[in-house]
Parts: C-alpha cells; structure tokens; sequence
C-alpha cells in the first residue's frame, strides 16, 4: 500500500474558507428558531463547522502559532464536541457560533489565503 502524498497545509485553509462560506449559506435569513427546526439546515451546518474543526487540525503549529488571531483550539474543540456529541449541544452557544465566531473566522482566514 503507497501512502497519500502530503496535502500544502493552504489546501486546507481554503478548505475552512469553503465550510465557513457554507455556514453562513445555509444559516442566511434564519433566526435561532428557524435554524434549530430546519433539520436539513441544521445537520448541513453541523457537518461543516466539523469540517472547518478537521482541517484546522491539518494547519502546521507554525502557521497557527504564525496567526494567534485565530482561535484554533476552540475550533478544534468545537469539532470534537460536535462529532462526538459530549452532553448534547447547547442551541444558545451553536447559534453564537454561527453569527458572531463564524464570519469574524472567515474574514481572518481570506486574510491569510491572500497574504
């Protein structure tokens, strides 16, 4: 069996950058409410904030220690708590998340991507 070649750790920025982007897509227009009753909505995004968490843990320690603006334990945390479901999740937090954590982390990642 050969292995995989080693993926350049920007592949998986622009990765973020796509999950992120679909985030804010499929949350547009709705409020808390909305978004928690719409199972397709909701599991779509669950997926990708997972996502965003998985390819955040491809990033090299350089590069996060590079750009400490970006919260990448916690969005690697979030990833395990989502994928594993540890107590359930809480709307209030998922939802903060989505609105406040989410377009302030895709605004530092085109940064980067740019640079």
């Amino acid at each position: 069996m050969s292995e995989s070649p080693v993926r350049e750790w920007r592949f998986y920025l622009n990765d973020m950058t796509g999950f992120a982007e679909k985030v804010l897509a499929y949350t547009d227009g709705f409020d808390q409410a909305t978004f928690v009753a719409s199972s397709l909505a909701y599991d779509a995004t669950l997926r990708n904030l997972e996502l965003i968490g998985e390819a955040a843990t491809h990033i090299p320690d350089a590069v996060r220690a590079a750009h400490p603006e970006i919260p990448w334990r916690m969005i690697i945390a979030t990833r395990n708590r989502l994928i594993h479901g540890y107590l359930g999740l809480d709307e209030d937090t998922l939802w903060s998340i989505i609105q406040d954590e989410v377009p302030m982390l895709l605004q530092q990642l085109k940064k980067i991507v740019a640079a």
